[in-house]
């Protein structure tokens, strides 16, 4: 499994390529994007385009991360899934959770506007205290 990072304003996009079925490319996920949250990552958009494969190990790695970006007050959003990712989301029923987007431009424009209504709501609370 490989993974890069990139920027796109204040969005972090996730880049991963290979089959996200085994522990030790759970484990690298995993890394990575504890990794970015610490960091103080909260906007994360993980491109699945090259991950033709992924069983729950790789799953549970996503869910994990998106539980703890978002008690962080962040977001993560995926993009670009193949068929058999999206199946998977389907059959366990967390593409009810997990928001995920045809192309890249969708995700990081949604991640975008979250981060700006977030913003407006914080000031608005500022504002009115």
């Amino acid at each position: 499994m490989t993974i890069q990072e990139r920027k796109i304003h204040d969005v972090t996009v996730v880049d991963l390529e290979g089959r996200l079925v085994d522990e030790e490319a759970a484990d690298s996920l995993h890394a990575a994007l504890s990794r970015l949250i610490e960091q103080g990552g909260r906007k994360l958009a993980i491109n699945m385009k090259l991950v033709p494969a992924m069983d729950t190990t790789g799953l549970g790695e996503i869910l994990r991360a998106y539980t703890s970006v978002t008690r962080r007050g962040g977001v993560l959003k995926l993009m670009q899934l193949s068929s058999h990712v999206r199946q998977i989301l389907v059959v366990t029923r967390l593409h009810k959770v997990l928001e995920a987007f045809d192309d890249e431009e969708s995700a990081v424009k949604s991640l975008l506007a979250t981060t700006i209504s977030a913003d407006l709501t914080a000031r608005l609370e500022e504002s009115t205290s």
